[in-house]
């Protein structure tokens, strides 16, 4: 099978196999932390760090690993930078951490990051998962973007806390409610299904 390049690698994570959008893994936060931009950035953020760090890891160490114990290992390492990140934002930022609630911690059981150390940093050298982990933790934080920023616009009137609709605009609740959060995913993931349609036929 072909190498991708490097670009291709990292491309591949912001559209043909966005994590949200196309292989619909990290459903969880996606839909529990969007409400507000703020939290939805910090949550991406939170997440890559953990790919990010995780991947390097599992890419130097993969030949170490015991095939039998890998997943375990795999969690670990993955933990080890999840407690990491936690820490980190309820000493710096913990208004923050206190929005996001238990989802930092439940980074551990991310599907996104798990299934990229066994599909790919297991597999790959050590600069191919860094590329790759880098376009999946973008293609995540733009879906949790454009997610949080439809719902806080709509739901408050708001962008990253500032008043973007003037005083004619009647906030819809429903928007920052869990209702809000599964209809604006589904009319995101018909967008995307109908644009890599078009795409196809051309």
């Amino acid at each position: 099978m072909a190498t991708k390049s490097i670009k291709a690698e990292y491309l591949k994570g912001l559209w043909d196999d966005n994590p949200v959008f196309r292989q619909l893994l990290g459903m969880c936060p996606t839909l529990a932390v969007t409400g507000t931009v703020i939290t939805g950035i910090a949550m991406g953020l939170a997440t890559t760090f953990v790919l990010i760090l995780s991947s390097l890891v599992v890419a130097s160490v993969k030949k170490l690993i015991p095939a039998q114990v890998r997943i375990a290992s795999y969690i670990v390492v993955i933990a080890s930078f999840v407690t990491i990140a936690d820490q980190v934002l309820k000493a710096y930022f913990y208004p923050i951490s206190e929005a996001l609630g238990p989802y930092v911690p439940l980074i551990v059981v991310n599907c996104i990051i798990l299934g990229r150390q066994e599909a790919f940093s297991s597999k790959n050298s050590v600069g191919r998962s860094f590329i790759d982990a880098l376009g999946m933790s973008s293609g995540f934080i733009l879906a949790l973007l454009v997610l949080s920023s439809i719902r806080e616009i709509l739901g408050a009137g708001t962008f990253l806390g500032l008043q973007v609709m003037g005083s004619w605009f009647k906030p819809w609740i429903i928007m920052i409610l869990p209702a809000g959060a599964f209809i604006t995913l589904g009319i995101l993931l018909g967008i995307a299904l109908l644009i890599e349609s078009k795409t196809k036929r051309s």
